[in-house]
């Protein structure tokens, strides 16, 4: 118990760090930063177990061939539930760093989902507030906050998941047409009846003024929109031989004008996970 409040302590003290270190930030950003750390401060209001599980895939994409390592969380507690998932690319060889010594770019998500009326006619209806950012060898990922609204369904035993979201978006230093993200996120535990088979997965569209396809000469193409999803099938194979925390599986990335690419990407992935 004391070191996770030292964790949540420290944690909420690098947010603030990170969030308020220029001291020109707009009053928008402020506002923003400030709900987001309030949400944050509610982290740990039970006893609940979390859900972790570590996520090791390898990229097939002709662009990328190479291997992702994903740390995800997911926790509910009585006043909401907390997510978040760290993405570690192991490319820094294919971005002109020599040996791969270390991960080539991070990603990170975190998102509060506060709920204070869980018994209530509208106990599926969540508010929600996100932090999104990260950084590669070659570029960074800017800052950006959401909050929005988060309505949940699901089947009478829990089974089957899907939340519906409409989040405003704001990306620090970046222009958007329209500050929005809608998000789909699924989840189908033993899919046609199959113990242990699991489809899940989620799908955000966002507006994001951006450059792609950069060409030798300086040129590039420049986009408006970002539309991605990530389908994921696992298999518990573990459940064969006493070990539950193992499953086998696939990602899929579908993705359009999603980072420095422009147009229609599929990018197909092998991996493991190992549910904590």
């Amino acid at each position: 118990m004391y070191l996770c409040v030292q964790f949540r302590i420290a944690l909420n003290f690098l947010l603030i760090i990170l969030l308020y270190k220029n001291q020109k930030t707009m009053k928008i950003k402020k506002t923003a930063s400030t709900l987001f750390l309030i949400a944050m401060l509610c982290l740990g209001a039970t006893k609940a177990k979390a859900q972790v599980n570590a996520q090791l895939f390898y990229d097939f994409g002709s662009d990328r061939e190479f291997v992702t390592l994903t740390l995800e969380m997911f926790k509910q507690d009585k006043w909401g539930n907390t997510y978040f998932f760290i993405d570690h690319d192991f490319n820094y060889d294919k971005l002109g760093g020599g040996k791969n010594v270390a991960p080539g770019g991070t990603y990170l998500e975190i998102a509060r989902c506060l709920n204070f009326w869980q018994k209530s006619a509208i106990k599926d209806l969540s508010l929600q507030v996100e932090y999104n950012g990260g950084i590669t060898r070659s570029y960074p990922i800017n800052h950006a906050m959401l909050a929005g609204v988060d309505y949940f369904f699901h089947s009478k035993d829990f089974k089957n998941t899907l939340n519906l979201k409409a989040l405003y978006k704001y990306i620090w230093e970046n222009k958007q047409s329209v500050p929005m993200q809608f998000t789909v996120v699924w989840a189908m535990n033993d899919l046609f009846g199959v113990k242990g088979l699991k489809f899940d997965g989620f799908a955000d569209f966002w507006w994001e003024d951006h450059a792609v396809d950069f060409q030798a000469d300086g040129s590039c193409k420049k986009k408006s929109t970002v539309f991605i999803t990530e389908p994921q099938l696992w298999y518990n194979v573990g459940q064969h031989f006493g070990c539950n925390n193992l499953s086998l599986g696939t990602e899929i990335e579908l993705s359009n004008n999603f980072g420095s690419t422009g147009g229609f990407k599929c990018r197909p992935c092998l991996g493991m996970k190992w549910d904590f």
